[in-house]
């Protein structure tokens, strides 16, 4: 079980389906990521599309020096939660990438974006005219083009930013070749790159190793690097000091400011998902079907895929955690309420046999889960509570229904 915290914890006391976040593990995640902004001198942003819950952005103000938006929707999220729209020593700020902006809302991103990150040269020229007057206005306003450095380090291929034909920035060839033929970068303040996928410190040196080698004689020119996200800075084993050391190295070397854009590592082992067993049937296999679903509440299951950990309690109350299927004699595939024949969340073992209406918690469910959750067959969406390990105190923040199914549909 990797949300230790969550051992003490009686699922119970929420409605089900419902993600409980812990606020102590989360700010135990955070006071680490500001100790890397504090030791390197690199400013952190929480990337808004692993984890985007606004009952969480008094803690997330306190700690990290802003947000970073995939378009304008968590630009506004930002900008209206995350302490965006403060000023002076209170503001935080937001940036946003996005492989392509959208006419209609552009002036709203130039509106309450700090950092705009452009995919392409070609969609840079095309909103340059825009940008440089609202810079007149704005003139804290910068812009950065995003490049790729094709360098494949991780094992999943639908998360892998560096695959042959990716559509996720701008390798150097064109870079080049653009820069040869068409303008240059004036205007362009900072180079952002994404590579890595919940990857430790070597991946990180890989990149940048090549970064350098490909884009070194820019960054001289440059205000800025983001290192993007998928940085597993606060697991156990990561490589603290490495990072700060090549943080400064960095720094030092071009004379700019490295940000990071890690989600993940900022509610990593915080959250569960709670669930109650709906039926009990056979078919070869011994079935439980749940009030929670693999397809619409924690999609990764089946895209990535993994099999999350499970805690349980048992009949003495005692927690147990599943084991993998076939360790003991009593084995279920947990499934969901969907029609769809693929909604299976994994084959497990318990110590005992599941019975009717008894909770079971999804480990690690904070990241990634709640953001893209849908209401596909018209399954209702997990109740969202913020509980924290340290004072015990349980708050269900947000509960779902019919209307928010409706209401998407027209």
């Amino acid at each position: 079980m990797k949300a230790t915290t969550f051992k003490h914890f009686d699922p119970t006391r929420t409605p089900s389906p419902c993600f409980v976040i812990d606020k102590a593990a989360v700010e135990k995640n955070l006071q680490c990521l500001r100790s890397i902004e504090d030791a390197s001198g690199a400013r952190i942003l929480l990337a808004l599309k692993a984890f985007a819950m606004p009952a969480f952005a008094p803690l997330v103000r306190q700690y990290l020096h802003g947000c970073c938006a995939s378009g304008l929707h968590e630009a506004l999220l930002a900008h209206e939660h995350f302490g965006g729209r403060a000023e002076g020593a209170d503001k935080r700020e937001v940036h946003v990438y996005s492989p392509a902006y959208s006419e209609s809302e552009f002036e709203s991103i130039i509106a309450i974006a700090d950092h705009i990150v452009f995919n392409s040269i070609a969609q840079w020229q095309r909103f340059q005219s825009r940008i440089i007057a609202r810079q007149r206005l704005r003139p804290g306003l910068k812009v950065g083009l995003r490049i790729n450095p094709m360098v494949s380090t991780g094992d999943t291929a639908i998360y892998d930013p560096c695959a042959a034909g990716s559509r996720l920035g701008s390798h150097v060839e064109l870079v080049k070749r653009q820069l040869a033929t068409a303008t240059d970068l004036n205007g362009i303040s900072g180079l952002h790159f994404h590579t890595l996928c919940e990857q430790g410190y070597a991946p990180l040196v890989q990149t940048l190793d090549v970064v350098e080698a490909q884009f070194g004689d820019l960054l001289p020119h440059m205000e800025w690097l983001n290192l993007g996200g998928g940085h597993h800075i606060t697991a156990p084993d990561y490589d603290r000091q490495g990072l700060i050391a090549h943080i400064r190295y960095l720094q030092d070397k071009y004379q700019l400011q490295v940000y990071l854009e890690p989600g993940e590592a900022a509610v990593i082992n915080s959250g569960v998902l709670v669930s109650e067993v709906l039926d009990l049937h056979e078919n070869d296999h011994s079935i439980a079907i749940l009030d929670t679903s693999a397809t619409c509440h924690m999609p990764d299951t089946l895209e990535m895929p993994y099999r999350p950990d499970i805690l349980i309690r048992d009949s003495n109350g005692a927690m147990q955690v599943a084991t993998a299927a076939n360790a003991t004699q009593h084995n279920y595939r947990l499934g969901g309420q969907t029609c769809l024949a693929g909604d299976v969340i994994g084959d497990y073992s318990f110590m005992e046999p599941l019975v009717l209406g008894q909770r079971v918690m999804f480990d690690d469910m904070a990241h990634y889960t709640l953001v893209k959750t849908t209401t596909f067959n018209g399954i209702r969406l997990p109740s969202l509570a913020v509980w924290d390990s340290e004072t015990d105190t349980l708050e269900v923040v947000k509960s779902f229904g019919y209307e928010d199914f409706a209401s998407r549909l027209g």
